[in-house]
């Protein structure tokens, strides 16, 4: 069954110029090939029905016959299934299968250069702030230990951060998680149940769709256009799918690096509220701007203060082991939260909370790694322009990564050989639901130039060796078979 409708501006505007006119293919193939290439890259997701053929011939300025004509080509193709009344649908041909979830894989040899984590070593100033933690700790001996909300000396930070960005918080909208992903497990287990759908962004964090998955809830891919996010699009997945929650990422986006603008916020949130759709926005990388710092939160254009949940951790900007991360939102659901806590982990430790605090209220940012973090980006963007020049990649504003399309569904079979050759990445599939993003590579730009040198250099002879032995004409269903046999 369809579980969302594409109007056709949304679909205009994912296409974009999808016509060479100099081209001697029909127009009917450059259509079924543009769409084709949507599905695959995910920008369109599976189960997706998609306008009706006089529609979206109206909407094209083009024939009936064409549109027909490239729409029964994709069903050939196993593109699409058609059934009377039904519309079409958008599928991924017979033989497509799903990556193995996880991140954690067994090493292939003491060489291996593990390029899939987009993170980074402590910060300047960790171990100091641990240090002022245990000296603050006998103040907090005393009591039990368990506070489900987290230390209120955190709470008070958190709150002032907010303040500092322009988005009036209290304390009492903030509880302390153990990292992000804990947040995510316990909204997702007070908003959702098994059969419930969630609308995410596509591509997003392999983490959180896993964690749906895990949960028996069903993600709704809304797709990123070439540029910003589509709102329309969006709006029409709230109406349809009649979603529990809606799952964003808007501050430097995981994977793709870009950054929603204020204008965007506030059209998102407008139509989640028109919806009754409660937005969960993702932060964990809102410190990670590297050419401009991010608009004010996503939850600043939230008149109610009950649409949006905000998810933020201490883990991209300090630290992976501090383990602390925090979610925002009204004080009903915070004490709700608090209280379905209890049933699971009780609360977080209190020196690593202390430490965090410390670590806000110095509020240093990346400082100087910023300027690291551009030169290794900008570097790694240059061995790509030389060494993969058929690549195609843009420069992000911020995050830790670049998202790097390649011009055949190949990642995953990539992936797999470029292990082979001692370098991990993770494939675009990775990053998505239903096999999605077969063109793409997450490479991230955290490890040291020379390390990246290395690794670039590796993927180029795995890109070489994956297309010498390819014979001419190798569709993608064929290199999705492929990369089954390699993995």
């Amino acid at each position: 069954m369809s579980t969302s409708l594409l109007r056709p501006p949304s679909l205009l505007r994912l296409l974009g110029a999808w016509r060479a006119q100099d081209s001697a293919q029909p127009a009917y193939r450059q259509l079924a090939q543009a769409l084709r290439m949507l599905v695959l890259d995910g920008r369109i997701g599976i189960d997706v029905r998609l306008p009706g053929e006089r529609e979206l011939a109206a909407a094209l300025g083009l024939s009936r016959t064409t549109v027909a004509a490239a729409f029964d080509r994709l069903r050939d193709e196993g593109y699409l299934e058609s059934r009377q009344g039904s519309g079409s649908v958008t599928r991924l041909p017979t033989g497509r299968t799903d990556p193995a979830p996880g991140d954690v894989e067994p090493d292939s040899g003491a060489n291996l250069l593990k390029w899939t984590h987009a993170a980074l070593p402590a910060a300047p100033g960790v171990a100091a702030a641990y240090a002022h933690a245990v000296d603050a700790l006998p103040g907090y001996l005393g009591d039990l230990g368990y506070d489900p909300l987290g230390v209120p000396t955190l709470r008070r930070a958190i709150a002032a951060q907010y303040e500092r960005r322009g988005c009036p918080t209290s304390p009492d909208q903030i509880i302390v998680t153990n990292g992000a992903q804990q947040g995510f497990s316990l909204l997702l287990k007070w908003l959702a149940g098994p059969g419930d759908r969630v609308v995410i962004d596509h591509p997003t964090y392999h983490n959180a769709i896993q964690a749906l998955q895990r949960a028996h809830v069903v993600p709704v891919p809304v797709g990123l256009p070439t540029q910003g996010w589509d709102i329309d699009a969006m709006e029409a997945a709230f109406r349809q799918t009649s979603p529990r929650f809606a799952y964003i990422i808007a501050d430097f986006h995981n994977p793709t690096g870009r950054s929603m603008d204020p204008a965007t916020r506030r059209a998102l949130v407008a139509a989640a509220t028109r919806s009754h759709t409660p937005l969960v926005i993702d932060e964990t990388m809102v410190a990670m701007g590297l050419d401009f710092a991010p608009p004010p939160p996503v939850a600043l254009h939230d008149q109610s203060g009950r649409q949006v949940i905000t998810l933020g951790s201490a883990s991209k900007i300090y630290w992976g082991g501090l383990r602390v991360g925090w979610i925002r939102a009204d004080p009903q659901t915070v004490a709700a939260l608090g209280r379905l806590r209890t049933t699971m982990d009780m609360a977080s430790p209190v020196v690593e909370q202390l430490a965090v605090a410390q670590l806000i209220e110095a509020d240093t940012g990346l400082g100087s790694r910023a300027a690291v973090l551009r030169g290794r980006r900008d570097h790694l963007l240059g061995l790509i322009e030389r060494h993969l020049p058929h690549w195609r990649v843009e420069a992000p504003a911020g995050g830790l990564s670049l998202w790097a399309e390649l011009p055949r569904a190949e990642a995953t079979a990539l992936a797999a050989l470029a292990e082979s050759l001692g370098v991990r990445v993770a494939p675009g599939p990775r990053f998505g639901v239903s096999g999605a993003f077969e063109r793409f590579v997450r490479l991230p730009f955290t490890l040291p130039e020379a390390q990246l040198d290395i690794g670039v250099a590796r993927l180029a002879e795995a890109d070489a060796r994956l297309h010498a032995r390819q014979p001419r004409g190798r569709d993608s269903l064929d290199l999705a078979l492929e990369a089954d046999r390699l993995i």
